[in-house]
C-alpha cells in the first residue's frame, strides 16, 4: 500500500495515526454520549452524532493500513477477534435501551470492533481468493452478514473502497466523496412536503460532514507517521478505550434511569 502523503506540501502533514486516532476516539465517544443520553432530534443530539460520524471511516482507513503493514496478519486477526468478544456485553450494556428499549442489557447487535473484523475478513478474500466468481461470492455474503453488525454495509463499502484505492491519493479523497454521497443518501427520507424534504435533505447533508472531514484529515492533514514516542501505550489504549468507556457509559445509563 502507498503511502498518501507522497507529493503533498510538508507544511500541511501535521498529524500522525496516532493524533488521528485519538481525534476519532474522541468523536466516537461524543457520539456515543449522544445516542446514550440525549433527546433524538434536538439540535445538539444531532451536532455530536454527525460528528461522531467521523470515526468509522478512519477506523476503515486505518484497518487497511495495518493490514498491509502488519507482520504477522494473523495475530491482527486474534487482537481483533479477541476485543470484539471482549467489547460485546460493554456494548449492548450501554445501546440496550437506544436499540431494543430494554432498561439493563439486551442483545442489540455486533459491536464496531467486530465488524473490524469482518471488513479484515473481506481483505483477506480480495487477497488470498483468485477465482473471481467466489470472490465477490464471498464479499457479497460477508456485507450480508454485516447486516447484524455496527455500521452494517457503510463499513465493508468503506473498506474495500481503501484497499481498492492503494493508497493512491486522488482514489483516498474519491473514495471518502463516494462514500459520503452514498451515506447522505442513506439518511434522506423525503416526505411531508416541500419543508419536510428541505428538513430531510439538510440533515442527510449534515451527516455526510463526520465523514467529509475524516476525508480532509487522512488525504491532506496525515503525514503518514506515528508517534515517536508511548507507540506501545497507544497500540493499548485504542483496543481498550472502546469497551472501557462503553462499560462506563452502559453503568452511567443504568444508575440514571
Amino acid at each position: 500500500m502507498t503511502s498518501i502523503h507522497t507529493g503533498q506540501t510538508e507544511s500541511m502533514q501535521i498529524l500522525n495515526r496516532d493524533v488521528i486516532k485519538y481525534i476519532a476516539m474522541f468523536t466516537m465517544l461524543l457520539n456515543h454520549i449522544a445516542n446514550i443520553f440525549l433527546e433524538p432530534g434536538t439540535l445538539i443530539f444531532t451536532i455530536l452524532i454527525d460528528i461522531g460520524y467521523f470515526t468509522a471511516p478512519v477506523m476503515c482507513y486505518f484497518l487497511v493500513e495495518g493490514y498491509h503493514y502488519t507482520r504477522s496478519k494473523k495475530k491482527y486477526a486474534g487482537r481483533l477477534a479477541l476485543f470484539a468478544l471482549i467489547s460485546e456485553i460493554p456494548f449492548c450494556l450501554a445501546f440496550s435501551e437506544v436499540y431494543t428499549g430494554a432498561r439493563i442489557i439486551s442483545f442489540c447487535g455486533f459491536n464496531m470492533i467486530f465488524t473490524l473484523f469482518l471488513c479484515f475478513c473481506i481483505l483477506l478474500v480480495m487477497d488470498y481468493v483468485e477465482n473471481s466468481f467466489l470472490k465477490i461470492l464471498f464479499i457479497a455474503g460477508l456485507f450480508i452478514v454485516s447486516l447484524f453488525f455496527d455500521w452494517a454495509l457503510v463499513a465493508p463499502l468503506f473498506t474495500v473502497l481503501f484497499a481498492k484505492a492503494g493508497g493512491n491519493k486522488t482514489n483516498i479523497r474519491n473514495a471518502y466523496l463516494l462514500g459520503a454521497a452514498l451515506f447522505a443518501l442513506m439518511n434522506f427520507n423525503p416526505g411531508g412536503g416541500a419543508a419536510g424534504t428541505l428538513f430531510s435533505l439538510i440533515y442527510a447533508l449534515m451527516s455526510a460532514v463526520g465523514i467529509l472531514a475524516a476525508g480532509v484529515v487522512i488525504v491532506w492533514l496525515y503525514n503518514g507517521k506515528r508517534m515517536e514516542r508511548g507507540k506501545t501505550f497507544s497500540k493499548w489504549f485504542f483496543y481498550w478505550f472502546y469497551p472501557v468507556h462503553l462499560l462506563i457509559l452502559g453503568i452511567i445509563r443504568i444508575y440514571i434511569r
